[in-house]
């Protein structure tokens, strides 16, 4: 109630007026500020004080640290920058009778790391009354007490330091004492009583009086105890200690029992007022508990744990009474030495865990501070990490450091780090603590998707079944979850003018490459594609690689024969001079195979033949010659059907049928007739018809053979043939079409054949081979120049020789 008084009447403003805030030059901001302040009252605008950014304070992360252990006294608004009470200041809990009470406290910022340190002078409020120890103090003084005699009274304490402590004393008005008031050596104020009018224990034995302890706060708190006096015969001397002072060192930590000094007091006088004890005069609780004071003896002695962090100094105030109640005072000064018993503790202030593995070499990750509660050597921490791993502390601003990146961070190689930090004291001996943190790194999209193989190759049989799956393409990606899911893609191209779709397609989870039609091997024999692996990362990375489809061939085309015609409207014969000797080359059978490798290998057989042992086939040349030599017995029309097979499994075959007349002449051919009936869709039987019949006369039979033949070798060169004429088109297969050379047809050889009509013998002439003769898009072998001219001569001389065109294809 008097606290809330003291603000009722006024006096707020000269406690605001004690508010003071300095600036130093090393960025401190100080403010004083009474004790007892409710939470939340308001001591500054701290951001506004230090010219920091309000905007900036939450994402800095700006916070209020103590220094060591100590309570958080007081708090940031992150919104105002205002800096706040946060918890009850009591001076006296944390000062006691220091002056000036001084609480230290951080302002932490990040991003960068940024520390102020912030002084807060706790300012004394008349919060306390004077107090003594007991509550009645006792004498015996003898009658014969000499006027001026002093006795000694207990100090008053009060908890308040400054004004705000005890200033005076006044004694309740009687006849036979005064009070007088003095200072001590450690500036407290005391009492003793003065006798000014000798006592008469006849008259009065007991005097009672009224002593009051008055501080100097406004308003003032007193305190009061009662002085019990006992009239008895005289005590001349009271008790005296060898020192008004000790002073005493005494180490942190002392073992239980350990002396830390003996105080000793004589008095003059004998007997049972000579007789001296010994008490501590006014001390806390907490004081109470860590010394003990041997009465009879003065020692001093250790009973509890002394700690430097604690307290520093203590002062000890001592008593020595005789046997009457005549006391002495001293005091104890003992100085707390600092032993190095506390080991560095390691504070995480601030962890960005997970870190991006693309985090640059020097980026903070993390903010430690190191404290130590010892003084000097003993409180100087050094801190380090013993690793080899890419990072480090960097020190900061006084005890703090920074966990900064010194390599390249890789999470498919390292995914997490388990950091040890120690703390170690410069103490003797040096005392240390560690510290783990795990650090895990976060997966960034820096791997693209990497094929097993640097080429694939599928190889897939002609004629499959559509939907089939021909090969599997894997990619691995060594990111994480969606950064390492591979996705599979064909790139768009065009295969023979058509999109790549139209002839795979591949499955995007798998890598399974299926064929999306039936491939013909005479169409396309290969053909390469790109397949495409992309993560799902954001941005994706992406990689590729070639794949390249081999179609190998199926026997799946019959042999097309190209010469002689096997179309059945066409009356195919060769002439065989009846001279030809054995071996002599007849006609040829020329075949392609579509197919490719083996499957176009063709043989060449005789199935059924007029005379069987007359006339032979080449096997791969399909050659016909004869075997003997051609006799008169031997009958003129002679019919052979040649088979021609692939070399596939299993093989496939084609047949055709040739006619041979056996003669010089064909006049020498009656048998063309019926030849012509068998043959009925032949025009060339037709025109041989017309030429057998109109040779009623010699003329007119001469003239209409020449115009016969003449006719007959422009529309039909299957029946007589100039050397350089070339295979129509319609001896070819359907789109057929020589691919790499793969096919039967290599090379084209023409060979002209020359008889005379007045012998029984054949001459042959082997005028050229016609390499030169390319199949050309319309599928029909070009003639040369001089081939043409040849033609011209032998227009003037057909009717004294026929020419026989033999048209082999390649062995």
């Amino acid at each position: 109630m008097e606290f809330q008084s003291f603000w009722v009447n006024g006096r707020l403003f000269g406690f605001l007026f004690f508010m003071i805030m300095a600036h130093n030059a090393n960025g401190d901001v100080s403010y004083s500020i009474p004790e007892e302040m409710k939470r939340g009252y308001l001591i500054g605008n701290i951001a506004k004080d230090l010219g920091l950014d309000v905007s900036m304070l939450s994402s800095r992360k700006a916070r209020i640290d103590p220094e060591g252990n100590r309570k958080r006294y007081c708090n940031i608004n992150l919104h105002s920058g205002d800096l706040i009470v946060a918890d009850r200041i009591d001076r006296e809990e944390i000062c006691e009778k220091k002056a000036p009470c001084v609480i230290k406290q951080e302002l932490v910022l990040e991003n960068p790391l940024e520390l102020f340190r912030i002084i807060l002078t706790i300012e004394d409020i008349n919060d306390n009354s004077p107090q003594f120890t007991e509550s009645v103090i006792k004498f015996e003084i003898r009658e014969s007490a000499d006027k001026e005699s002093r006795y000694l009274l207990d100090e008053a304490h009060d908890a308040d330091i400054g004004v705000n402590s005890v200033q005076s004393y006044t004694l309740q008005n009687n006849e036979h004492f005064l009070l007088s008031v003095l200072t001590g050596a450690n500036g407290g104020k005391y009492g003793e009583l003065v006798l000014k009018k000798e006592l008469d224990r006849e008259h009065q034995k007991e005097v009672t009086l009224i002593l009051t302890a008055v501080d100097g706060g406004t308003p003032p708190r007193s305190g009061t105890v009662a002085i019990h006096i006992t009239v008895l015969d005289a005590n001349d001397n009271a008790p005296v200690f060898s020192q008004a002072v000790y002073k005493v060192s005494l180490p942190e930590n002392s073992p239980v029992d350990t002396v830390v000094v003996t105080v000793s007091a004589t008095d003059a006088d004998e007997g049972q007022n000579g007789e001296v004890t010994y008490a501590f005069g006014h001390l806390s609780e907490t004081l109470r508990q860590l010394f003990l004071l041997d009465v009879k003896s003065g020692e001093i002695k250790v009973v509890g744990n002394i700690d430097y962090e604690e307290k520093n100094s203590i002062e000890l105030p001592v008593q020595a009474k005789d046997g009457q109640g005549l006391a002495g005072r001293s005091i104890v000064l003992l100085d707390v030495v600092d032993v190095n018993d506390n080991a560095p503790f390691i504070i995480i202030k601030s962890l960005n865990s997970p870190v991006p593995e693309n985090a640059s070499p020097g980026t903070e990750v993390g903010i430690i501070n190191v404290q130590d509660r010892d003084s000097e050597n003993n409180g100087q921490v050094r801190c380090s990490i013993h690793q080899n791993i890419p990072f480090k502390l960097v020190p900061s601003v006084k005890n703090y450091y920074s966990l900064v990146i010194t390599g390249e961070l890789d999470r498919e190689l390292v995914s997490d780090y388990n950091i040890t930090i120690t703390a170690t004291d410069e103490g003797s001996p040096p005392l240390f603590s560690k510290r783990y943190i795990h650090f895990t790194v976060a997966d960034v999209n820096d791997n693209p998707p990497v094929f097993e193989e640097q080429n694939y190759r599928a190889h897939v049989q002609e004629n499959n079944k559509p939907g089939s799956s021909i090969c599997t393409v894997s990619a691995t990606d060594p990111d994480w979850r969606q950064n390492g899911t591979v996705v599979y893609s064909l790139l768009p191209s065009d295969v023979k003018v058509s999109a790549v779709s139209s002839f795979l397609s591949i499955n995007g989870d798998t890598g399974v490459i299926h064929a999306v039609r039936s491939f013909d091997f005479e169409q396309l024999k290969s053909f390469e594609v790109l397949v495409l692996a992309r993560d799902n990362g954001s941005p994706p990375l992406s990689s590729n690689v070639t794949l390249s489809v081999l179609i190998t061939d199926e026997n799946d085309n019959t042999p097309q024969i190209l010469y002689p015609s096997s179309d059945g409207n066409s009356f195919m014969t060769e002439m065989v001079p009846k001279a030809a000797q054995a071996g002599s080359l007849v006609s040829k059978v020329i075949a392609v195979d579509a197919d490719s490798g083996q499957n176009a290998w063709l043989t060449y057989h005789i199935i059924k033949a007029s005379d069987p042992g007359l006339f032979t086939i080449g096997v791969h040349s399909g050659e016909i010659r004869t075997q003997r030599d051609l006799s008169e017995s031997d009958s003129m029309k002679q019919n052979i059907i040649v088979s021609v097979r692939d070399n596939g499994q299993p093989f496939l075959s084609a047949t055709c049928a040739l006619y041979l007349l056996i003669s010089d002449n064909l006049a020498e051919v009656p048998e063309l007739k019926d030849m012509s009936h068998d043959e009925s869709s032949s025009k060339l039987t037709f025109y041989l018809i017309i030429a057998l019949v109109s040779v009623s006369t010699f003329f007119m039979t001469f003239i209409i053979i020449i115009l016969a033949v003449r006719f007959c070798r422009r529309r039909k060169p299957r029946l007589l043939f100039d050397g350089a004429v070339a295979i129509p088109s319609a001896y070819l297969p359907p789109n057929y079409a020589e691919v790499d050379g793969a096919g039967t047809l290599r090379s084209t050889y023409n060979y002209d054949a020359y008889l005379t009509t007045g012998s029984r013998t054949s001459d042959f002439k082997f005028i050229r081979s016609y390499n030169e003769g390319k199949l050309t898009a319309d599928m029909t072998l070009k003639k040369t120049q001089s081939a043409l001219d040849d033609l011209g001569g032998l227009d003037s001389e057909i009717d004294d020789s026929f020419q026989i065109q033999h048209l082999p294809g390649l062995n």
